[in-house]
């Protein structure tokens, strides 16, 4: 039994082994490619993992070819947007799935569901029409507007509320608390977790996204940084090196994200784990 179980346990670890290079791999690769000189070869074979001569200038590079802080401004921007809409709009929109009774709550939820089943470039023909009846073509409200409020993360915040006790609810209400109350000082304060989960998936969503900013917007000035690094290719004759620095430098704030909020993310991912 006991050569058993160690068997088992270095299948594990080997197993989380491979699951650990296949996923940061290609990002440590290109952060080894970003620290690089110009001298060394990135495509020699066999390929050499460490620089010999680490250095910044790649980096430089980046913001000199292209005005790339600009850029991760207006994703900035972007992407605090697409938190505190999907947050408060998720939370108000589970708690009343969730908690409220009223008619046509089932057909609600199922329509969040069918939402979630919809493909984005199913649609968005009909979002950028709708943006440019809006006049909000070329904006960067036109580029938040469409997800501020994610059917997934409406669901998730009702699965949370779903599994806290009525009897709280039932107590703060014979003690005359409305329905607001018992939202913001009894609900809300008990799925902390759920919540920080819904704003990495926000963060991490708008910050990525590339097809519906490209299709939006048209004016440089107001680019994402998404759209905005790719002008490192091609134009510039596809140096690798500069094109894994632009990499790192998106990739940056979501690690710096998700660094902050891990502890309350796989809290949060236990929160609405129970019910559905």
């Amino acid at each position: 039994m006991t050569r058993t179980r160690k068997g088992e346990l270095v299948l594990r670890y080997v197993l989380l082994l491979a699951v650990l290079a296949l996923t940061v791999g290609p990002f440590l690769w290109q952060l080894s490619t970003s620290l690089k000189g110009p001298t060394e070869d990135i495509y020699s074979s066999p390929p050499s993992f460490f620089p010999r001569h680490p250095t910044l200038h790649n980096y430089e590079r980046v913001s000199d070819t292209i005005p790339v802080w600009d850029y991760a401004f207006n994703s900035l921007k972007v992407a605090t947007a697409n938190v505190v809409t999907n947050c408060v709009g998720s939370a108000l929109a589970g708690y009343a799935l969730a908690r409220l009774r009223y008619r046509g709550r089932r057909a609600a939820t199922l329509a969040f569901v069918l939402a979630m089943l919809v493909p984005v470039e199913g649609i968005i023909i009909a979002q950028f029409t709708t943006m440019r009846e809006l006049g909000l073509n070329n904006t960067l409200l036109g580029v938040v507007l469409p997800g501020c409020i994610g059917a997934m993360n409406v669901l998730l915040m009702r699965n949370a509320f779903l599994n806290l006790p009525y009897e709280i609810e039932e107590a703060a209400y014979v003690d005359g608390a409305n329905v607001w109350q018992r939202f913001l000082r009894i609900a809300l304060p008990s799925v902390k977790g759920t919540v920080a989960v819904v704003a990495i998936f926000a963060f991490m969503g708008a910050w990525d996204d590339f097809l519906w900013p490209l299709i939006v917007l048209s004016d440089p000035s107001k680019f994402t940084l998404t759209i905005g690094l790719n002008y490192l290719h091609g134009t510039f004759a596809n140096d690798e090196r500069l094109v894994a620095a632009g990499t790192v430098i998106a990739v940056a704030p979501l690690i710096a994200l998700f660094a902050g909020l891990q502890r309350y993310f796989f809290r949060g991912v236990g929160e609405g784990a129970v019910k559905g």
